[in-house]
């Protein structure tokens, strides 16, 4: 069961769809969350599903908290740009029913809001340590490319990936059964287990400022990739051991290692 529990319900005007979840370089979760930060973005609800890991954390050796995505609002201060929804949040699902599951409800959610765009940020995993991050688009229909191909995105993303998996292409994909514009955004990076890549995220993120029409600081994003660091590199580190465990119930070897890599 995933459910939704909504705080308050803001006017929000024309808003846009962010997502940044966990994934390959935690490319979205940082830029994400870094514009939850600076825009100082309110939160208005959460989302809790039994597809998660099946563990809470242990905060400050005894508080106890437990794994959800995260719904904020920022509203524009000027006419011609758009509120915002952004959601970040602790993991993706552990199942692929639960990817549709999850997704379906966040979903609900932006009808709610009368959502009509969704930009979804990952990573692209290239196996190497990346000098130059590029960013890679892919969109939910060709109408989109002439209104970001001027944002100098990279769409030639299926050269190099045929498929992405997890919340960054399911929801674009979905959204479009909705009616709802989507983009996907994808950050180049190396792909190792547990290294968050703020570089390719900074990418990402300048990208992103251009698309949205707002100025944000990008001054403060390696201070606030140390405060989350710590945090995600523990909730990888229990979600390698717990898909180890569950691998070696289900299917008596370990399959943790591509699982990871390729959830963008």
């Amino acid at each position: 069961m995933t459910t939704v529990t909504v705080f308050s319900k803001p006017k929000l005007r024309r808003p846009i769809l962010l997502v940044g979840l966990p994934g390959v370089g935690n490319i979205g979760r940082v830029a994400v969350d870094y514009l939850v930060k600076e825009l100082k973005a309110k939160s208005f609800a959460q989302l809790y599903s039994e597809h998660f890991f099946p563990f809470v954390m242990l905060q400050d050796n005894y508080k106890i908290h437990l794994l959800k995505n995260e719904f904020y609002y920022y509203k524009a201060k000027t006419a011609k740009a758009r509120d915002l929804i952004l959601l970040v949040g602790d993991s993706q699902s552990l199942s692929p029913n639960g990817h549709y599951e999850i997704g379906e409800k966040i979903l609900d959610l932006a009808d709610a809001f009368k959502v009509k765009e969704i930009i979804t940020i990952g990573g692209l995993a290239t196996g190497e340590i990346e000098d130059a991050s590029h960013v890679l688009g892919a969109i939910n229909d060709e109408a989109l490319l002439k209104k970001y191909k001027k944002y100098g995105i990279d769409f030639n993303a299926g050269e190099k990936v045929g498929y992405i998996v997890g919340a960054a292409g399911l929801l674009p994909g979905l959204g479009r059964e909705r009616g709802m514009d989507g983009i996907c955004l994808l950050g180049e990076t190396s792909g190792f287990p547990i290294v968050t890549d703020p570089r390719a995220a900074e990418m990402v993120l300048k990208v992103l400022i251009k698309i949205l029409g707002i100025k944000v600081n990008m001054s403060r994003l390696d201070e606030r990739v140390k405060e989350m660091e710590s945090f995600i590199k523990k909730v990888e580190t229990l979600q390698r051991k717990a898909l180890q465990q569950l691998s070696k119930e289900e299917h008596g070897a370990p399959e943790e290692k591509e699982q990871l890599r390729y959830i963008g």
